[in-house]
């Protein structure tokens, strides 16, 4: 059997690239999409100039004032960056069918029937620029982590590949933070153990990785040893729907939580009719002034769609979890467990297969 030819396409600062674009006096500044300090905004994206002062996606606005006093604000234009991601795709499919979007701005391609996934990393690019005026990274390899990592090198306007016979190398000298799926807590975790890299992790057992991670390990071992056999796949379920409201004031009393929280079950009943689906599973945001998060869920016997019957679980779960003299940014619903709603037949259970 050959071997795949997967390709992860990443768009370089997408939103702040479309505004720079569109827009002459943003070019070569730096720049934020996203809410502004006073507004209690956070970055969504930052242009390359701006990055280069440290910041970052997911940042507070105000943080990024601090870091770049004379920082562009961009408010974000979803409808224009939906657009474009759609004009991207249509380039996609013109050399695969298998194209698994992960948002707006990358996707996986599986390009195993082309002469050249190299080639056509290349010919894809060189599509985008021309269709779009923007750049787009592309990584090459034989699975799908190999090619999300080799995405990233040479970013902006990068390509890499990594070669079946170099992967395991490759791998090697990659530090432990640099592979998807361990986060901070984890990497601190493995490097408590010894496993400050790839070769480090190479070196361990999967039951030893297993009995120190859980069933996770078996990931790590997996990834360690170049090997990742998920399907690219162009029908990827949705795991959850939900909504969520940041507050340009803190809420600090459960009666303005309550009234924020009726508007946020409105839009997640909404958006459950519109997917046609329920779920079982609830869970409840809370993110507080300083930037700690909680999240607590509840599995119900029965699914979950109605605004009535989500808000009084939400309710519920937010009098019992709420913190004393609370102060309150965001909150936010999701519902997960997800089936299908099918008016003649009843519930369906989403395949996950």
């Amino acid at each position: 059997m050959d071997e795949r030819k997967i390709l992860h396409i990443d768009m370089d600062a997408f939103y702040a690239s479309i505004e720079q674009r569109d827009h002459a006096e943003y070019r070569h500044r730096p720049l934020v999409v996203g809410g502004r300090p006073e507004q209690r905004g956070a970055v969504a994206a930052a242009s390359y100039e701006a990055r280069r002062y440290g910041i970052h996606s997911a940042m507070p606005s105000r943080v990024a004032v601090q870091r770049c006093p004379h920082v562009i604000f961009a408010r974000p234009r979803f409808d224009v960056y939906r657009a474009v991601s759609g004009q991207i795709r249509e380039i996609f499919r013109d050399y695969t069918e298998l194209v698994e979007p992960l948002s707006l701005d990358e996707a996986y391609l599986d390009v195993t029937g082309c002469d050249s996934a190299i080639a056509t990393a290349k010919t894809i690019k060189h599509r985008i620029v021309e269709t779009t005026q923007l750049t787009a990274s592309a990584g090459v390899s034989i699975n799908k982590f190999l090619a999300k990592i080799a995405s990233d090198v040479n970013k902006p306007d990068g390509l890499y590949v990594i070669l079946p016979e170099d992967a395991m190398a490759f791998i090697a000298t990659l530090p432990i933070e640099k592979f998807h799926g361990i986060g901070p807590a984890t990497a601190r975790k493995m490097k408590q153990l010894g496993i400050e890299s790839g070769a480090d992790l190479q070196r361990w057992s999967e039951p030893d990785l297993v009995a120190n991670f859980g069933k996770v390990g078996r990931h790590y071992f997996r990834v360690a040893n170049a090997q990742d056999n998920r399907p690219v796949n162009p029908n990827r379920i949705r795991k959850s729907v939900g909504a969520e409201r940041s507050f340009a004031e803190d809420l600090h009393t459960l009666e303005a939580m309550s009234t924020a929280l009726t508007g946020i079950v409105e839009d997640v009943e909404s958006r459950l009719l519109k997917a046609k689906k329920v779920g079982y599973t609830l869970t409840l945001k809370i993110k507080y002034a300083d930037y700690r998060q909680v999240t607590r869920s509840r599995t119900m016997e029965t699914p979950l769609q109605r605004a009535t019957e989500i808000g009084d679980l939400a309710q519920a779960l937010l009098e019992h979890h709420l913190e004393p003299q609370p102060q309150v940014r965001l909150l936010g619903v999701a519902i997960s467990n997800l089936v299908v709603l099918d008016q003649t037949l009843g519930y369906q259970q989403l395949s996950l297969l």
